[in-house]
This record gives C-alpha cells, sequence and structure tokens, in this order.
C-alpha cells in the first residue's frame, strides 16, 4: 500500500471512530479546548528558554543547563517542535515529521502499536495537526546517558495532540525521561499522546515518565509496546503533582521468546484528582515475563488503580501487585487487579490491598523519639519508595530526587 493510500486509510478510520468514546473510565469533551494558534521558534540551544519555563521542565526531570548528562533533548510546545538534537552516535532524536521525511520505512511504524480507531482521542491525534518525538537506537548501540524528552502546555485552554514513535533495534539499550508539565498554574487544558514502543529482538528501553501538571489539566495517554525475542522494557510512572483527570491503560505485548515487561507506577491524588490508572500485558509467547507494581496514595481525590496480565503461551509468568494508602478522612481508592489463563503451564498471581496507616506502626515510631508527623513521614516515605529492578544509577538517582520533592507535598 502506498503512503497515500495508507494516509487516506488511517484518516477514514479515524473519521469513524471521532465520537468512540474510551473503553473504560471517564470521557470529556474535546471540543472543549482548541488548537494552538501560536508556533513557537525553534531553540537552537534550549538553555536559553525563559528560566521559569526551564523551572517547570525541571520540575518533570528535564535538565537544559546540562546537555552533557543527556544522549539526546527532544523538547517540544504545545504542537511545535522546538528543540531536537542528539549527542550520542547510533541514537537519533527529533521530531516525527522529520522522521516521516527522512526514513521511508517509518510508515511501517505508524499506527501499528496503537489503532488509530481505538478511540475519540487517538482519533483526534490523527485527525488534527500533530507532531511528537522520534526516539531510536540503532542496532547494538547502548545509550551512556538518558535520552529526554519534554512535552509542555505553553498555552491555555488547548489540546496538545502528540504522536511518538521509538525504537530500539536489535542488541540496542535505549534509556528515556519523559517529562510533562504545563506554564499556567491554574488553567485547563488537555493533553493527547499516542505512544508506540518496538522493542526488537534482545535489546532494552528503560522509559521513565514524570508528570509534573496544573490542577486543571486533562490528561489521555495511549501507549502499546510490542517487545520481541529477549527483549525488555522497563516503564516508571510517577505522578505525585495535582491534576484535573487522568485515564490510561498502557499495554504491552510479548511477541517473541523470552521477552520481559515490568510496570512500576507511584500515584498521588489529591482533592479535585481522578486517576484512572493500570498497565496491561499480553504474554504471547513461551516463557515470556511481566512484573506490574503500582503503589497509590490518595489525600482526597479518586484512584482507579487497574492491572491485566493474560497468559497466551506456554511456561509464561506474571506477578500483578498494587498497594493504596488511605490519608485522611476522604478519598476513593479501587483496585482492579486481573488475571486470564488461557492454558496449562502459566504461573500468575497478584496481590491488592488497600488501607490506611496502622496505627502500631506510627507508635512503634513515636516510642523511638519521633513526633507522629515525623513517624506518619516516615511511614509515606517507605511507601513510596519501590525498589525498580534493572533501572540504571542514574534514573534511580532522579527517580529518588522527584520522589523526595514531592514527599513534602503529599504530608
Amino acid at each position: 500500500m502506498s503512503k497515500t493510500n495508507a494516509s487516506r486509510t488511517y484518516k477514514d478510520k479515524a473519521k469513524a471512530a471521532a465520537n468512540k468514546a474510551a473503553a473504560y473510565g471517564e470521557d470529556i469533551n474535546i471540543n472543549y479546548y482548541v488548537n494552538p494558534d501560536e508556533k513557537h521558534p525553534y531553540q537552537k540551544d534550549p538553555s536559553q528558554l525563559a528560566a521559569q519555563t526551564k523551572d517547570k521542565m525541571l520540575g518533570a526531570g528535564i535538565i537544559l543547563d546540562d546537555p552533557g548528562q543527556r544522549s539526546g533533548t527532544y523538547l517540544q510546545m504545545d504542537g511545535t517542535p522546538v528543540h531536537f538534537s542528539a549527542r550520542q552516535e547510533g541514537v537519533e532524536v527529533m521530531a516525527l515529521s522529520q522522521a516521516m521525511e527522512k526514513h521511508d520505512w517509518l510508515g511501517d511504524y505508524l499506527w501499528k502499536a496503537v489503532a488509530v480507531d481505538s478511540d475519540k482521542y487517538t482519533a483526534n491525534v490523527e485527525l488534527s495537526e500533530n507532531d511528537g518525538y522520534f526516539i531510536r537506537a540503532l542496532a547494538g548501540q547502548k545509550t551512556v546517558y538518558p535520552v529526554q524528552a519534554c512535552l509542555y502546555m505553553a498555552q491555555a485552554k488547548v489540546v496538545q495532540n502528540v504522536h511518538n514513535i521509538i525504537i530500539a533495534e536489535e542488541g540496542s539499550e535505549l534509556h528515556i525521561i519523559t517529562g510533562c508539565a504545563t506554564d499556567s498554574i491554574d488553567e485547563p487544558g488537555l493533553h493527547i499522546g499516542v505512544s508506540e514502543f518496538f522493542i526488537k529482538k534482545g535489546a532494552k528501553v528503560t522509559f521513565t515518565m514524570i508528570h509534573n501538571w496544573n490542577p486543571e489539566i486533562a490528561v489521555r495517554p495511549r501507549t502499546t509496546t510490542i517487545v520481541e525475542e529477549g527483549g525488555l522494557f522497563l516503564s516508571n510512572y510517577l505522578l505525585m503533582k495535582p491534576v484535573n483527570s487522568l485515564q490510561m491503560y498502557p499495554t504491552a505485548r510479548c511477541i517473541g521468546e523470552k521477552a520481559m515487561v515490568r510496570y512500576n507506577s507511584i500515584l498521588v491524588a489529591g482533592k479535585g484528582t481522578n486517576l484512572d490508572v493500570g498497565s496491561r500485558v499480553f504474554l504471547n509467547a513461551n516463557e515470556t515475563k511481566t512484573e506490574i507494581v503500582s503503589r497509590a496514595i490518595t489525600t482526597g481525590g479518586n484512584i482507579i488503580a487497574r492491572g491485566y496480565i493474560e497468559g497466551n503461551a506456554p511456561d509464561v509468568k506474571g506477578h500483578l501487585e498494587c498497594r493504596g494508602l488511605i490519608l485522611g478522612e476522604k478519598g476513593t481508592i479501587y483496585a482492579i487487579p486481573e488475571l486470564k489463563g488461557n492454558l496449562a503451564g502459566i504461573d500468575l498471581s497478584h496481590e491488592a490491598a488497600v488501607g490506611k496507616i496502622a496505627e502500631e506502626e506510627v507508635e512503634y515510631l513515636m516510642a523511638r523519639g519521633l513526633t507522629r508527623n515525623e513517624a506518619t513521614a516516615a511511614i509515606v516515605r517507605g511507601f513510596l519508595r519501590v525498589d525498580i529492578e534493572g533501572l540504571p544509577p542514574m534514573l534511580s538517582a532522579e527517580l529518588k530526587k522527584a520522589v523526595e520533592a514531592s514527599e513534602k507535598e503529599v504530608m
């Protein structure tokens, strides 16, 4: 099929799905938001961005004043890519629009992991002017430092449509930090992000996402990862700042033998926040494995914590763990762990727990000299410290800093 015919087919499917609500969770009116009307200038040196903008990005793990600690950088403001560069040989970082012009074969990856007609959000990305990042590690290449990507909303009341493609070629290793942030502290906006990951044979991708939205932003990510033989996908998701509404159910499909996927998420919902977050893994090849670990805290908001593992091949293993903590008198956590086995010889398990801080734990720490507030803070701190196996030291340190920076707000 030619590029023109393929594009026409995607448009037709998107039009048919333009009013198709999500299969789960809260629905919102896209027409309430407008497309960005401002094109932002390209920044050859992103360290020259306004100090306030850089501070907001830093809160999402994006470092612009010391680019030597990154293998590449991609920045997008609203719908405009404002900077992209790669510092390491064998790594490509650019706007998806530029990558489509450079690589004739890239059309074979577009809408192959995420269906364009999944719901009205994916449809809106295809039907609207959109861009996003293209990140690729060539075969056998391993990133020394992480690649960073920031999706920034500079205008109020707009919808930011983003389409990302990430490819780790055979035997490569890629570490990515994605930070999401907004300029306004109280204006509404809608972020729709489609991300398609392709992990080739023996490749490894570590993907860490940190959100720094405002309390009026609605967020609708749509992500699917395809993992081939011996590949590893390690996803870390951190949301500890207020957001109006978040609905996401990232999916991974292990299609090659001994492929492995791990999802780790830390979620905090304050008053007025509604989170519908989960991870879903299909184990479709022999000896594939997955682990899904979720930590959720509500200080007055509502959290639906989903998890789904499906075993479709012999000798697969999967474990799902969801723990929730309710701080204060109000707030809801609804844990929905699901396992589906379709043949003998699989090993799937789950555990879920929701509750409050045990009084005996507080008293134990108080007996050793801590005040009640100090004891409570220590317990919350320990609850949020998820030991993420396989995380590179630099990413581990940055994730730890991000958690520590948000702990006071949680309390």
